[in-house]
């Protein structure tokens, strides 16, 4: 504060100085508030980052997604016929000359569980010749008119901007449903960010405190009897002691010498008291709820609702993994049916599904013992073509 001596008298106020308040002062105020927790950010980097590069439990929720997904044949069909061979299948078989099939839709799947997006490009790489390339979710902006359509897709790597028109069939954008969004999906990994979180901290606070003995925080409290304070130099001794000899995981079980009136106080709760274990628990199966995967499969304990491992396999493809390939399969045909020709329909294979074979052979066997059905009626429900009749074969 300008304060200017000697002070000037104001004859109308008894000779006090006037009180005079700046709105540019150079005091500070301090505010307190209760501590809030903070939240992992919800952008595509950092879920990958914080969840699949750093949680074991959604590590293997998106590869066990990603890979039984990847893995499952596929079929085509023009009409109701079964084609066994087409340029097509081919391109599904070798989408580029860096990836397999199943490496491909195995990425695909998930970009699609991390960010709740794909994009795909379809490159015309010579006479028909076509190629598939994936676009990192993280590196695209939808584009779009002044209707708010979406119109093309903005890639943008390093200092490199391009943009890919949807209307001319170069690209698609897969995406899963999102309540607020009219043109981005909606992440399952975000649904379960306080889970992640939850999950994380437990996971750093017991490496923590591993890393300090496996002991909570505390305070030496001296307190002798005559009264008085430690000096400095049995203060600066004490210090060294604790840190040089009693910290570490090296260290973990020594015993504390205490003389001199000094005490320990623990100042943190226990495993016991945060129950770290159980919260580590319940968080993996808030994750696996999201992602749709039986917590038996992912080794949880608790929550089995399944009677044995086999019973949670099938309900993990039946519930999980078929509709994210049927959608998949649906999105591809809309899009590249058209490309190879008219009336292309693309699904997948059941039959050659090892998770389901018993149910697989549970349908055979009623349906074998279903006298009232004819053999192409039979055929027809388990989803093959019916018999041809040669000729001097009896209907």
């Amino acid at each position: 504060m300008a304060w200017k001596w000697p002070w000037s008298r104001n004859t109308g106020n008894g000779g006090a100085r006037l009180e005079t308040k700046e709105a540019a002062g150079t005091g500070f105020i301090a505010f307190h508030a209760q501590g809030e927790a903070s939240w992992t950010r919800r952008d595509y980097a950092t879920l990958a980052r914080e969840g699949f590069m750093r949680n074991p439990i959604v590590h293997r929720a998106v590869r066990l997604i990603a890979e039984a997904a990847a893995n499952i044949p596929w079929l085509l069909y023009e009409g109701s016929r079964e084609i066994e061979t087409h340029p097509l299948l081919d391109l599904l078989e070798r989408p580029n000359q860096r990836q397999a099939g199943a490496t491909f839709l195995e990425v695909l799947y998930g970009h699609l569980l991390l960010s709740g997006n794909g994009y795909v490009e379809l490159v015309e790489a010579a006479i028909e010749a076509r190629e598939l390339y994936l676009l990192r979710p993280d590196r695209v902006r939808v584009a779009t008119d002044t209707s708010g359509w979406p119109v093309a897709l903005d890639h943008r790597e390093g200092a490199q901007k391009r943009r890919i028109m949807l209307d001319a069939g170069a690209a698609i954008h897969l995406s899963l449903f999102h309540p607020l969004e009219d043109h981005y999906g909606f992440p399952p990994l975000e649904a379960a960010l306080m889970a992640l979180d939850t999950h994380n901290a437990a996971g750093r606070w017991n490496k923590a405190l591993l890393d300090n003995s496996a002991r909570p925080s505390g305070a030496l409290v001296y307190a002798p009897k005559e009264g008085g304070n430690l000096t400095d130099e049995q203060f600066d001794r004490l210090k060294a002691e604790l840190e040089h000899g009693y910290s570490g995981a090296t260290r973990a079980g020594r015993p504390l010498l205490l003389e001199g009136g000094l005490d320990w106080k623990a100042m943190g709760l226990t495993p016991r008291d945060m129950d770290f274990v159980e919260a580590k628990h319940s968080a993996s199966r808030d994750i696996a709820l999201a992602f749709g995967v039986p917590p038996m499969l992912l080794g949880i304990p608790g929550d089995n609702t399944y009677a044995n491992y086999q019973e949670a396999n099938r309900a993990f493809y039946r519930l999980t993994v078929l509709p994210l390939v049927a959608r998949t399969a649906r999105d591809l045909s809309a899009w590249l049916g058209p490309v190879f020709g008219t009336g292309l329909r693309l699904w997948y294979d059941a039959d050659r599904i090892e998770g389901l074979a018993r149910d697989r052979d549970g349908l055979w066997a009623r349906l074998e013992a279903a006298s009232f059905l004819s053999e192409d009626e039979k055929r027809e429900a388990v989803g093959y073509q019916p018999r041809h009749v040669d000729e001097g074969d009896v209907p």
